[in-house]
């Protein structure tokens, strides 16, 4: 199982693309799929068949925008594979309501199927090679943390928002944490801050913690005070690039 962060950055960032991830195996997730996220999938593999299933963890633009225009290159590419959105129970009609904003009658001449996975925090589904289990998060809007369980290994992804004792359980049994660090310090209402995600690492003994969806002013003006409490943090801690690519 491979990843690769498509973007890690958050809403208003002018330089890092919308916080995503993508899982290759078998089987191709998309983690989110903001405005800003279609164009870096396609830089990496252009093919209108590659993926098999996008994952949303929440309904901010900077996580669900990029439907539409994923899509509709789908259907000018010819794709016939079918698509698999897993969404919270519940949203199927949100999304289909985004993507017809974005391109009045465009599902009505989709070459390929859409089937919506609905999901919610009290279940795990198989879904082909993996296990998916979800928790909730504290956010301003309903949002649930993903954990993907392969073959060779397993990572949580959080969405947005601050952990809770149900992310910490998924998370305390996954290789890797990718998790939204807003700012360098909190309490703040709705995000994780780089301090406390340090202490939550450290209290549940985490194998590896990713920090993305950090705040870009925070990201730029405050990289040395990052640097030193990651230096500090008695977990493997780092802060990826847009493109890296890492294997479990």
């Amino acid at each position: 199982m491979k990843l690769v962060f498509l973007g890690v950055g958050e809403a208003g960032d002018e330089y890092y693309p919308n916080n995503s991830s993508l899982i290759l195996s078998d089987t191709n997730l998309l983690l989110d799929c903001g405005f800003s996220v279609p164009q870096q999938l396609w830089r990496y593999n252009a093919d209108q068949d590659f993926l098999d299933a996008i994952y949303i963890s929440h309904f901010h633009a900077d996580h669900y925008f990029g439907l539409p225009v994923l899509l509709i290159r789908m259907l000018e590419e010819k794709r016939t594979k079918p698509l698999v959105i897993i969404c919270q129970k519940g949203t199927t009609d949100q999304l289909c309501n985004i993507i017809e904003l974005g391109y009045r009658g465009c599902q009505r001449h989709f070459p390929f199927k859409v089937n919506y996975m609905e999901v919610d925090s009290s279940q795990s589904v198989r879904f082909n090679e993996f296990d998916l289990s979800f928790a909730p998060t504290q956010h301003t809007v309903p949002n649930l943390a993903i954990q993907v369980k392969g073959n060779s290994g397993s990572l949580c992804y959080s969405g947005d928002g601050l952990f809770t004792k149900e992310t910490e359980a998924l998370y305390r049994t996954s290789d890797l944490v990718i998790h939204e660090a807003f700012a360098l310090k909190g309490p703040m209402v709705g995000h994780a801050t780089i301090d406390q995600l340090l202490q939550m690492a450290e209290r549940n003994n985490l194998k590896a913690l990713a920090l993305t969806h950090i705040q870009r002013q925070v990201r730029r003006l405050e990289k040395d005070q990052i640097n030193e409490l990651i230096s500090q943090a008695a977990t493997h801690v780092f802060i990826p690039e847009p493109m890296d690519a890492i294997e479990l």
